[in-house]
């Protein structure tokens, strides 16, 4: 097979949550034990980091790649999913893992694959470890796909494990409450590697002390560590922030823009800082240099992305209520005349409350993303009309960029996204 017919394998052969929601959802970690079986525990050839968390673990699982880079390790990067091109997926000091090897993954196993019937996630992840093992990395950033116990990723033996924040998403497979949702994400605790918590939360610390109590894992909570206040926007397109710690105050620059990255430092930081204890040889230098660069280091895309600013066109991949509520918030700071809101969604998430937290005095351009879990722009049209946010259905994402910018004045203000699958398809990203 040629690198498109595997990637149509990989596609149609086996189930895909991103884009076919809970039909491919998996409640056990059989398949991906026996996969890494197969391949020979490629996870055990390399040292890992691993990421949980509703919010703020891609980016946080890039800014510490990015720092590790900088300190002249070779990173490997797993996230997911993918924007443009299935191979961002799996990454080396910030380079996709090459068509090449996906084609001689899939060739070299194609007959164990046939008869397992992994879903699309663990057998990307099998992929990634294998590649990961080939290629000697010293260590792997691993970000968890969804919840965290049972999550394919959580096979490895991290020497660190971080749970960013927990908020409401997925929690048709995750539960109902917060509580439950951190018992899902704690699962990637260990017995005796340190854990890392982004946010203390009324609901949720019991849960971490508990299960961390269990696995005598030293449980650190990264604002009590690190306490970050945004100075704002430089003028190299930077986001300054001031830093109080135990060890002295300081300042850095980040290339992420997004308000939220605020609430991600803590962990990113104490994070780096336990690697730090664990014997890493990272220095201050690198961790400002790292954190400055995180895009150009590892290709990270879509997170509060500036397009143009004439208007100022914005694109954003959060996509569950407490993502949203950042963006809406940041997007109150901006002085604009009119507010264009280009919105599309998948039908399993909690759309209703998503809808309640909308500015009112926007104008709604509603699309859908390519994909089987879209929510058809016409039903969310009419939701949305229930919640008093007037607008129109242009169905594709680009269509409806065109027409906005046809519409628009050079003071309003574009944002595209409520949805990763809508960013996914915005051309030129």
């Amino acid at each position: 097979m040629n690198y498109q017919e595997t990637l149509d394998y990989l596609f149609n052969a086996l189930p895909m949550f991103q884009r076919v929601g809970a039909s491919a959802f998996k409640k056990d970690l059989g398949n991906t034990i026996a996969l890494c079986d197969h391949l020979g525990q490629p996870q055990r050839q390399f040292k890992s980091i691993h990421v949980a968390g509703t919010n703020g673990k891609g980016s946080t699982s890039h800014a510490i790649c990015s720092v590790l880079m900088e300190a002249g390790y070779k990173v490997g990067l797993y996230t997911s999913p993918h924007l443009k091109s299935f191979t961002e997926r799996v990454k080396i000091n910030g380079k996709e893992i090459p068509e090449q090897e996906v084609i001689d993954f899939v060739a070299e196993n194609q007959s164990f694959l046939n008869a397992l019937k992994p879903s699309f996630f663990e057998m990307t992840v099998g992929m990634a470890f294998w590649y990961f093992a080939k290629q000697n990395i010293d260590i792997a950033v691993v970000e968890v796909g969804m919840g965290g116990r049972l999550d394919s990723t959580n096979i490895i033996q991290p020497e660190v494990s971080v749970i960013t924040n927990i908020g409401y998403d997925h929690m048709e497979f995750l539960g109902d409450t917060l509580e439950k949702i951190a018992r899902e994400k704690a699962g990637i605790i260990k017995k005796h590697v340190p854990v890392v918590i982004g946010h203390r939360q009324q609901e949720t610390t019991a849960v971490y002390e508990e299960i961390a109590g269990m696995n005598q894992a030293p449980l650190l909570f990264a604002e009590e560590s690190f306490q970050v206040t945004d100075k704002g926007e430089t003028s190299e397109n930077k986001r300054h922030f001031f830093i109080q710690s135990e060890k002295g105050n300081f300042e850095i620059k980040l290339d992420l823009m997004g308000n939220y990255q605020q609430k991600n430092l803590p962990a990113i930081l104490k994070t780096i800082a336990v690697l730090q204890e664990l014997n890493f040889k990272i220095t201050e230098k690198q961790v400002f240099t790292g954190l400055e660069n995180v895009i150009s280091n590892t290709g990270l895309k879509g997170r509060w992305q500036v397009l143009d600013r004439e208007p100022w066109i914005i694109c954003d991949t959060g996509h569950n209520k407490d993502g949203i509520k950042e963006i809406i918030d940041q997007i109150s700071q901006y002085t604009y005349n009119q507010l264009y809101m280009i919105i599309g969604m998948v039908r399993d998430k909690e759309i209703t409350e998503i809808l309640r937290i909308f500015p009112k005095d926007a104008l709604y351009i509603f699309c859908q993303a390519s994909i089987p879990r879209a929510m058809p722009a016409q039903d969310l049209l009419e939701k949305a009309g229930e919640f008093d946010l007037e607008g129109i259905m242009v169905k594709d994402v680009n269509e409806a960029i065109s027409w906005a910018k046809e519409k628009s004045k050079k003071d309003d203000f574009i944002f595209i996204g409520g949805s990763t699958f809508v960013v996914a398809e915005i051309k030129g990203l």
